[in-house]
């Protein structure tokens, strides 16, 4: 590790533990090339940071910040593992939302479709639908509300599941 950085207590204590400081970030990595980094990285925060402190125990501190380097740096991969997306063409940058934009553009379009379809039904049949399938009641529950037998509930919901299945073939490109 030599650079033209002025060399302080710490970073002769670190040389002098080089090895057994990359043993701890390669323990907490796991790969000896992230380890390199991390270690890299450790040394020239100590170096280069402004450590005018005095340290009672520099090793410890060494091992410290290389610990700390590590964990911060297994935080960061875990954080943009939750970001991206894989394809068959490679890595895509995952986009707020949680969905590659074409599939987000596609679901939307589903939903308008199946919207439409609801609209074009009669209210009383859409609002025993939305009852039914939002609301989680029963066609019995919906036959009180709406005031009418449970065998037309059955077949309002008949009508708005037949309606909405007009959409299927929209449904399987999701």
């Amino acid at each position: 590790m030599s650079m033209d950085l002025p060399e302080t207590a710490l970073g002769q204590v670190f040389v002098a533990h080089r090895a057994q400081l990359r043993c701890i970030a390669q323990k907490i990595v796991g790969t000896s090339e992230i380890a390199d980094e991390v270690t890299q990285d450790a040394y020239l925060k100590l170096v280069k940071g402004a450590c005018a402190r005095d340290v009672c125990k520099p090793y410890t501190y060494c091992c410290q910040v290389v610990r700390n380097l590590a964990l911060d740096h297994c935080r960061r991969q875990r954080v943009e593992s939750d970001y991206r997306v894989y394809t068959v063409d490679g890595e895509l940058p995952q986009v707020a939302g949680g969905c590659i934009p074409e599939r987000h553009l596609h679901e939307r379009q589903v939903l308008d479709a199946i919207d439409e379809v609801l609209r074009s039904l009669p209210p009383r049949t859409r609002h025993a639908f939305e009852l039914y399938r939002l609301g989680g009641l029963t066609q019995r529950q919906i036959a009180q509300e709406l005031g009418c037998s449970a065998t037309l509930v059955n077949f309002m919901l008949r009508d708005a599941t037949q309606a909405i299945a007009s959409c299927r073939d929209l449904l399987e490109g999701v």
